[in-house]
């Protein structure tokens, strides 16, 4: 994997990294809750590194980044936003997962001049009421000190043979990364808990939207119901959904090449 660097940014000295040919819009991701730059399965971001390039960061407060981490998502959005003007790049395409999801959406909102294609993996528009719930066991096994495999398995993956398998083979590639940075400290994580949990959603902005959205999950994700992702790509002006069988939270690495083949078409 490339080496990482730093930018300077209103929000601190900020840590990421570049993947990939140069050239062409950039594919920046926005990670999940708790997540930093070592998170990223290797092998989905090899995948999509292969013809354009990807830009992976820490935002600020979580890992290798200075800062404090926001404690509003559209505070988060705006750091999506600096690293963007940072590197110099007029316009990106944008993948959030998860609470990256929410981070996503906010950014294509809130700076549209920058964002000219989303794509949302696993997450919500916030502001829905009815359908699926998350499974009751989320709030706990989320906030343990420490996650072990069990809680990456059940959080992510299906209880599945196949699922497992993958599963196991992910949390196997991300325990063989070396030189891994620091883990989201306890204060970060109590203020991304505090940006998620005072988030009322922009499920009444979406209409604003109105470049190509691509919204994608497994159908059986325990945290953030695959109806939600439903919702947010009907409600859109321009959204195409995609769900995974056999597959929760974790789908884009369950299911890395046909994900990042779907992307491809997506993006070009």
């Amino acid at each position: 994997m490339s080496d990482i660097k730093f930018l300077q940014t209103k929000a601190g000295r900020l840590a990421y990294r570049v993947m990939g040919p140069a050239g062409g819009v950039p594919l920046l991701l926005a990670n999940r809750f708790r997540g930093t730059l070592d998170d990223w399965d290797s092998a989905f971001l090899a995948l999509l590194a292969r013809s354009r390039t990807v830009v992976t960061f820490d935002s600020a407060g979580i890992g290798r980044s200075e800062g404090e981490v926001p404690t509003t998502i559209a505070g988060m959005a705006d750091v999506a936003a600096e690293v963007v003007a940072a590197l110099g790049f007029e316009q990106v395409d944008v993948l959030g997962w998860s609470l990256g999801g929410l981070v996503a959406q906010e950014t294509a909102l809130d700076h549209p001049t920058i964002v000219r294609r989303l794509i949302v993996a696993g997450s919500s528009p916030g502001g829905i009421g009815d359908g699926p719930k998350q499974h009751p066991r989320v709030q706990e096994v989320m906030t343990h000190a420490t996650n072990t495999e069990d809680d990456f398995l059940f959080l992510f993956f299906p209880e599945t043979d196949t699922a497992r398998a993958a599963g196991r083979a992910y949390y196997a590639r991300l325990k063989a990364i070396t030189n891994r940075g620091p883990a989201v400290t306890g204060p970060s994580f109590i203020n991304q808990i505090k940006a998620f949990s005072s988030w009322s959603g922009v499920r009444d902005r979406l209409a604003e939207l109105k470049i190509p959205v691509l919204v994608a999950n497994g159908q059986h994700d325990v945290m953030i119901p695959a109806y939600r992702s439903y919702v947010l790509a009907q409600e859109v002006a321009n959204g195409k959904l995609v769900l995974y069988p056999d597959a929760g939270h974790a789908f884009l690495f369950q299911c890395a090449d046909d994900f990042t083949a779907e992307i491809d078409r997506f993006l070009s």
